[in-house]
């Protein structure tokens, strides 16, 4: 019986070691890490595509106004929607403070004229006692010395007491240019530091939009180029522009690149803030359409050339998948798809030689260019 219980309690023993081992090594798993990717959009080109990038309106010209010394507000001439003319005020800073340093500057800098009086005075005698021979010729340098350095304390003063007007004027903020009031951040009574910007300024009858545009679709755009803008707030209108700029430089993770483009003249109803969308015509010499990607994202092994393409499941994560697809000739632009890729497709450019076929991936947190 004793033999029985003996091997019971063993038994029992080494199952909840047996337990206790494999929920240690359940605890223990490790997570799973997501191998980070960077990917774009792939878009077909030439023929006569036309491709549609969103954008908000915006001023041509914005002035973020400030005041160059900081102080009290005493006073806000204008609201937002107000429209001003050059040098109307904004706004307007407690002055005391600064009037009482401008009448400091004024008190020394007549102190300076007369001890500059004396000195020029006091050079005078010396010079007529030296040319007497009853005044050494160090006595003569002395009063010089002094005489000019009296008049050098002048000249500062005179500096010190234009700065401090300066500053004085500076507690008034005046529009540099006529146009509109698009937003007002003070009030009465707050404290704003030198350089806070105040108000925005927009001016210009026309507007832009910016816009951002693909790295494979960007050379193809140029200045000048005629382009289609419309707005939801106005549906059924298409308005002229032509592009102003072209960035030079990505922005953001995916690549990127700026585009501006301006109204060819104002029209009534649209305002800077708008939500618009820009239509881009593209064409090639041939009117060929074809699509363009970068030759490192195009794989080879031997079931032949294949490209990773990602499907977003969150924010900031996605699934790739490996699509077989057949490639043409290799441009200064990129090396063509002739078939297995879709306009819109998102596709992975960097570390495909580290991914396979439905793996979860780490995308960056950004927006898609294209709407």
């Amino acid at each position: 019986m004793r033999r029985r219980f003996r091997a019971v309690t063993i038994g029992l023993v080494l199952l909840a070691g047996a337990v206790s081992l494999r929920c240690g090594s359940e605890e223990q798993a490790p997570e799973e890490v997501l191998r980070p990717v960077r990917y774009q959009p792939v878009y077909t080109t030439g023929g006569s595509r036309v491709r549609i990038f969103t954008g908000v309106a915006q001023a041509s010209v914005e002035s973020r106004l400030s005041f160059k010394v900081a102080g009290t507000v005493e006073r806000v001439a204008v609201k937002v929607g107000d429209q001003v003319q050059a040098d109307e005020l904004v706004a307007a800073l407690d002055p005391q403070d600064f009037r009482l340093q401008v009448q400091e500057a004024e008190a020394a800098l007549e102190k300076a004229r007369a001890e500059a009086r004396n000195a020029a005075a006091n050079y005078e005698r010396v010079r007529q006692l030296y040319e007497n021979m009853n005044a050494s010729r160090s006595d003569l340098d002395a009063a010089r010395a002094a005489d000019e350095s009296a008049k050098a304390q002048v000249e500062a003063a005179q500096n010190r007491l234009q700065l401090a007007q300066r500053q004085l004027d500076y507690t008034r903020l005046e529009a540099p240019i006529g146009g509109s009031i698009a937003s007002v951040s003070i009030d009465v009574n707050e404290n704003v530091a030198a350089g806070q910007a105040v108000a925005l300024l927009t001016s210009g009858d026309r507007l832009e939009v910016e816009v951002a545009v693909p790295e494979i679709l960007i050379s193809q755009i140029r200045e000048g180029q005629r382009v289609d803008v419309t707005f939801d707030a106005l549906p059924g209108q298409t308005f002229p522009a032509r592009v102003t700029e072209v960035g030079v430089a990505a922005t953001g993770t995916v690549t990127t690149f700026p585009v501006t483009v301006l109204l060819e003249q104002a029209y009534d109803g649209l305002r800077p803030g708008m939500a618009a969308e820009v239509a881009f015509s593209f064409q090639t010499a041939d009117g060929r359409e074809r699509m363009l990607v970068p030759p490192f994202a195009v794989g080879e092994d031997r079931e032949g050339r294949f490209v990773f393409t990602v499907e977003r499941t969150g924010q900031a994560e996605g699934v790739v998948h490996r699509q077989p697809v057949q490639i043409g000739e290799l441009t200064d632009q990129g090396l063509e798809i002739l078939d297995g890729l879709s306009d819109g497709d998102l596709l992975v450019t960097a570390g495909v030689t580290k991914i396979d076929d439905g793996q979860r991936v780490k995308l960056p947190v950004v927006e898609d260019a294209e709407s």
